[in-house]
C-alpha cells in the first residue's frame, strides 16, 4: 500500500526562503531571527505581573521589565507569535494537524515527551546561559559570520552525532 505523500517543501527551497526571511529581517527590523529570547521575555512578564518588586530588584529582570518597561514588546515576541501563527496555518493548509508523539518503537509516548522537556529545559538554560539560543547563534550569528557562533554550531552539531550513538537503539 503506498504511503501517502507528505505536503512538504523541498528542504533546498525552505533553506532558501530562510535565508531570504534571514536577510530581510536584517533590513528590516536591524536584527536577525531569534527565539529564546521571546520565551525569556514572556517568563519575565508573568514574574513581573506576581512580583513587580522581584524584577524590579532584579538587574537581569529589570533591564526587561524594570519600571514600567513592557517585556512584551520587542520583535522577538511578535516573531514567535508569527511562528506560531505560521505553523498552525501551514499545518492547516496542508492537512496535517493531528496530536502524534514522534517516537521509536522501544520507547514509551509518555517518556518520550519527559526527555523532550528536560532537553527543551536544557536547552533553554543554556541559551540564557550563551544569551542566544540555535536559531540566533546559527542563524543569525552565522549569517554575521561571528567566530563565537560558528564554533557553537560546529561544537553542537559535534555532540550531536556523538551522542547520537548511545541513543539510537531508541529509535530503531
Amino acid at each position: 500500500m503506498p504511503e501517502p505523500q507528505e505536503k512538504y517543501w523541498s528542504p533546498y527551497l525552505a533553506g532558501v526562503v530562510l535565508g531570504l526571511v534571514l536577510l530581510a529581517t536584517f533590513v528590516i527590523m536591524g536584527r536577525g531571527l531569534g527565539a529564546s529570547g521571546a520565551l525569556m521575555r514572556v517568563t519575565t512578564y508573568a514574574v513581573d505581573q506576581v512580583s513587580p518588586g522581584l524584577v524590579d530588584n532584579n538587574p537581569y529582570l529589570a533591564q526587561y521589565a524594570g519600571g514600567n518597561k513592557n517585556p512584551l514588546q520587542d520583535w522577538l515576541v511578535f516573531e514567535v507569535i508569527g511562528v506560531i501563527v505560521g505553523g498552525l496555518l501551514s499545518g492547516l493548509l496542508a492537512g496535517r494537524i493531528r496530536f502524534l508523539t514522534d517516537r521509536g518503537p522501544r520507547f514509551s509516548a509518555a517518556g518520550r515527551l519527559v526527555f523532550a522537556f528536560l532537553g527543551g529545559g536544557l536547552m533553554g538554560f543554556g541559551a540564557r546561559l550563551a544569551q542566544g539560543c540555535t536559531s540566533g547563534q546559527a542563524l543569525t550569528g552565522g549569517a554575521t559570520l561571528a567566530f563565537g557562533s560558528w564554533a557553537f554550531m560546529m561544537t553542537m552539531f559535534a555532540a550531536a552525532y556523538a551522542l547520537a550513538y548511545f541513543v539510537r537503539r531508541q529509535w530503531i
